[in-house]
């Protein structure tokens, strides 16, 4: 066992993040100009960010109901953490922007995303936007005010390696890998297995802060999670499908475990097939090992193939310590698409 008795006490968080004191947005030579986005811009930034999916191979779309949730949470400052480039016509090409989650708890982190339309790539402009995103997210992480290890980190997909070329070259390294799978719901679907003491009932208002309580202890041993504010619990619900949702309860009221689902239209014409997605599963660690989590993923394939759907689809660390790989494989579903999360540690 080493001892840690002696070691030394991490710099404090302001000189570890060695955030600028100003911070520019991109030279107007590249030929936009900038401001901060409004939530009034989704619409038109959908325009953009789509084209930019279909141009990176995605197989997703973004939609402006999503894009308008997140640029309205309650913690953002967008007159700082926001960039939108315009063309002389004042047509969006590119965009940037930082978020960093209020709960965090053990690692204070940064998130950081953008993108240039296709035409307008090749010009230096996706260079530019990564060296302001790193600045500011160091300003952002440099005002929390949390003693803690921090991150810079960004999701890319594995369909767009130009795109992680960028943030490489910018000092982030890949820390953190990811699928997507699904499972066809014409297919045979597993039986929904009698757990003694639980019963799964849909998801209600009623029981939804006991479940972001349930989730915040459920991920408390997964790495990069961190526990959820009642107002971030709320954000992400633009997809949100209730009818799709449900909750592991005990009999003396406790909830064990939950599934929320989220209904993506705007992705079915792109992958070709309808699809339910499992945003979020957990069970608390005292009552996993007992089917759980299978008889709320089995429910939640019953409720999807009863609309009509034909694929369950979801997301999945892969170095996810429940063995949840493992479940979903077991359960029928296939890795269809990868993401890398890519980092500076600091």
């Amino acid at each position: 066992m080493t001892d840690t008795s002696t070691a030394p006490a991490p710099a404090p968080l302001a000189q570890r993040v060695a955030a600028p004191a100003r911070l520019d947005p991109p030279d107007p030579a590249l030929g936009l100009a900038w401001r901060p986005l409004t939530v009034a811009d989704a619409p038109e930034l959908e325009r953009l960010v789509q084209l930019v999916e279909e141009a990176d191979g995605q197989p997703f779309r973004t939609s402006a109901e999503e894009l308008a949730e997140e640029l309205s949470a309650q913690w953002r400052d967008l007159d700082r953490d926001t960039l939108v480039g315009l063309d002389a016509d004042g047509v969006m090409r590119a965009w940037a922007q930082v978020d960093s989650a209020p709960g965090d708890t053990r690692v204070v982190r940064a998130f950081v995303s953008g993108g240039v339309h296709p035409l307008w790539r090749g010009r230096g402009i996706g260079r530019a936007l990564v060296a302001w995103l790193e600045g500011r997210a160091r300003q952002v992480l440099a005002a929390s005010g949390k003693e803690l290890p921090a991150r810079i980190a960004a999701y890319l997909e594995d369909t767009a390696p130009a795109s992680a070329r960028l943030y490489q070259a910018a000092g982030f390294t890949p820390v953190r890998y990811y699928t997507e799978m699904r499972r066809p719901l014409q297919a045979a679907l597993p039986d929904v297995p009698a757990v003694e003491g639980v019963r799964v009932v849909p998801w209600s208002e009623e029981l939804d802060d006991a479940v972001r309580l349930a989730h915040n202890e459920a991920f408390a041993d997964h790495w990069g999670s961190e526990p959820r504010t009642p107002e971030q619990w709320q954000q992400h619900r633009a997809m949100f499908a209730p009818s799709w949702s449900f909750v592991a309860v005990a009999d003396d009221g406790e909830v064990v475990g939950y599934t929320l689902s989220g209904r993506y239209e705007q992705d079915w014409a792109v992958a070709g097939y309808s699809s339910g997605y499992t945003e979020l599963l957990g069970v608390r660690g005292v009552w996993r090992g007992r089917g759980v989590a299978v008889a709320l993923l089995a429910t939640a394939m019953r409720a999807f193939a009863a609309d009509g759907i034909e694929y369950a689809e979801l997301g999945v660390d892969t170095e996810n310590p429940s063995g949840a790989h493992g479940l979903y494989a077991r359960l029928g579903y296939e890795v269809v698409h990868s993401s890398t999360m890519y980092s500076i540690e600091l």
